[in-house]
Parts: structure tokens; C-alpha cells; sequence
């Protein structure tokens, strides 16, 4: 997720189609923290790379990040995202509503646990550690060897980690 990055799309080519409609989707529901993207096309090769595994994604939006995974995903892959916003995911829905390898439930997070074990899992909505809440467990969550993938991490100029003016530890 990056702040503004749905505007970015308006001037990005060759795009894949559910990329396209998905930041669609975004850009009319003036929702502007997509991934940017070149962070679309790492998941792309991520994904790329999972075989006819399993995908998972905290924080669907309105599916941009999940439609790069999907565009890369092998035929018989399956991506289970999960968003805590009705409306999002339901636009979200929209988008995948002809992709029978993707399933989007809207509801918290550590309800995607119940899809696991992962191939592959993108922390965009959940899991990360951050405020409050405490970290997934890796172990729990992936198969041996499996990927995981933490965004919403601001850039840090120094050591410790702070974030305000406080420790970060989901960083650390």
C-alpha cells in the first residue's frame, strides 16, 4: 500500500486486465492506497513462482495487489484474500467474479487462517505486528519454504526503528 499510488495507474501501460479494473474500481471509489505498480509487478513474479500452490493476502482494497498475484498465478494456484471493509471487498468481488481460482471474504484478518497453509502470503491488511496487535506466526501461516511478503513498512533512516517518535517493533 502506498499513499496516492491508485493515481498512478492512469499513466501505467500494458497493464493486465484485472489490474486495470481493479484500480478502476479504486480510482472511482477514491480509494488511494493501492499498491504501486512496480510493487504489482514483484507480486507478479512472486507469484509467478508458487506453482499450483496457495495465495494469501491481509487487506484486499479493491483487489489491485490480488489481481497482479492472479495474473501470474499458475492455473490451478488458489488466492484467498481477505478484507476488513464490506464495500471494498465487495468491488473487490467484482473484479474476480468470472476467476473461479480467487476467493475475497470480507472480515478480519486472522480469519484468512483458516485458508492456511500458504505458498505464499501478503501481509498488506493484518499480521504485521503493528499498534496493538502482535504478529502472525510464520509457522502457522506458511508451508515449509513458503514466502511471506510485509508491507506498510515506512523507510527508516536510522536504528532502532521509530516511527513518530516511537520504537517500531513490528520492524524490529
Amino acid at each position: 500500500m502506498t499513499i496516492d499510488a491508485t493515481a498512478q495507474y492512469e499513466t501505467y501501460a500494458d497493464l493486465p486486465r484485472r489490474v486495470a479494473a481493479a484500480a478502476a474500481a479504486a480510482r472511482d471509489a477514491a480509494f488511494t492506497k493501492s499498491c504501486l505498480p512496480q510493487q504489482g509487478r514483484l507480486l507478479q513474479v512472486l507469484a509467478g513462482g508458487i506453482g499450483a500452490g496457495r495465495i494469501g493476502e491481509t487487506g484486499t482494497g479493491h483487489g489491485v495487489g490480488l489481481a497482479w498475484l492472479a495474473s501470474a498465478a499458475h492455473p490451478e494456484a488458489q488466492l484467498f484474500s481477505i478484507e476488513r471493509d464490506q464495500h471494498r471487498a465487495q468491488q473487490a468481488h467484482q473484479v474476480f467474479a468470472d476467476e473461479p481460482r480467487v476467493q475475497i471474504r470480507c472480515g478480519d484478518w486472522r480469519e484468512l487462517a483458516q485458508q492456511a497453509p500458504f505458498d505464499l502470503l501478503v501481509l498488506d491488511g493484518g499480521g504485521q505486528g503493528k499498534g496493538d496487535e502482535p504478529p502472525l506466526e510464520p509457522a502457522e501461516w506458511l508451508r515449509p519454504g513458503g514466502v511471506v511478503v510485509l508491507d506498510d513498512f515506512t523507510p527508516q533512516a536510522g536504528w532502532p526503528p521509530r516511527v513518530g517518535g516511537i520504537l517500531d517493533e513490528a520492524r524490529q
